[in-house]
């Protein structure tokens, strides 16, 4: 069903998203939007234009160099408008610690804030190098520490499998919790928006409510394509200069990861622009475990947060969002 749909549309759109706490954030050619639900039932809408960073350092626009300029910055943007959208949702009846009274004093809110943003987009990056870097480097060390004959090639396919599973488990354990399910309800309406805007029809709750929940440029996808390629990479080098020792093994799949992320960047641009059986196959992974981060909307409301997010950064001249 979502292949069909997703073979209908009259293009392909650049614009993209990210759920938020009962929100969605959306980016359009030139403009940013965070639609939020607040507790009284209203939308609250914050619009900015987009500054890009390679407009001031055109190197970080250049093919396989872009890929990690995008991924930093999305995940800035993604933190600050989760940390938007959360404003709209205190905790009630909790009250600031000495710590955060301490900070308070010391620091004004404005730098309190960046802080915040940047450990948090640190503590992410590093929950992700842990588990799917180093914790399935060491676990497969620690298994075939009992094998030592064991060959170096099947260590890798180990170690890639491992990687796999622990995606897949990570996941899953998401899914399972009932807040998240909430936002994963918002990120389906993110992407039923943009399919129906990719398919050329009028932008009613109707009309989305109809398109399927899987896009092949998701994050997700983008997430396993980037463990895929980590893996490729990791198995040429570990064959042409072989490494046993785990603490080596890890240095280089940091060593790796601009070149993971930049690889992936472009296959994903690929699979943007063009849609045949090749790009398809890519991305057919990808669609399958959005069966973990994407449910279908429980109401309207959810939908009508995804629409008027996408309404807010469609381009001025048509065609100017066309991969």
């Amino acid at each position: 069903m979502a292949d069909e749909k997703q073979q209908s549309c009259t293009f392909r759109t650049t614009i993209g998203g990210q759920a938020l706490i009962e929100g969605v954030m959306m980016r359009g050619p030139k403009k940013q939007a965070i639609v939020v639900r607040n507790q009284e039932g209203e939308l609250v809408e914050k619009v900015s234009d987009i500054k890009f960073i390679r407009d001031r350092y055109p190197i970080l626009g250049w093919p396989f160099v872009r890929g990690g300029a995008v991924f930093l910055g999305s995940m800035l943007n993604g933190v600050k408008a989760l940390m938007y959208s959360a404003e709209f949702f205190p905790d009630e009846e909790e009250e600031p610690s000495k710590f955060e009274k301490w900070l308070e004093s010391k620091i004004s809110s404005k730098k309190l804030e960046t802080i915040i943003i940047w450990l948090a987009m640190l503590m992410g990056v590093g929950l992700s190098v842990f588990l799917f870097m180093i914790l399935p480097t060491y676990l497969t060390a620690g298994i075939l520490h009992f094998a030592p004959s064991f060959p170096l090639w099947g260590r890798n396919v180990v170690e890639g499998v491992l990687k796999i599973i622990i995606f897949m488990c990570y996941l899953i354990l998401c899914s399972k919790t009932k807040d998240i399910q909430r936002v994963f309800q918002y990120h389906a309406a993110e992407h039923k928006s943009i399919f129906c805007y990719e398919a050329g029809l009028p932008l009613t709750v109707e009309n989305v409510r109809k398109q399927p929940c899987h896009h092949p440029r998701c994050g997700t996808s983008f997430l396993f394509v980037v463990i895929c390629v980590s893996i490729i990479l990791s198995a040429i080098v570990f064959g042409i200069w072989p490494m046993t020792a785990a603490w080596m093994r890890t240095l280089v799949h940091l060593a790796l990861l601009p070149f993971v992320v930049g690889i992936t960047y472009e296959i994903n641009r690929m699979v943007g622009r063009h849609d045949n059986a090749f790009t398809r196959f890519l991305s057919a992974p990808g669609m399958w475990m959005q069966n973990f981060t994407t449910f279908e909307p429980e109401d309207d409301a959810i939908i009508e947060v995804g629409l008027r997010s996408l309404q807010l950064v469609l381009p001025e001249v048509d065609g100017e969002d066309t991969w």
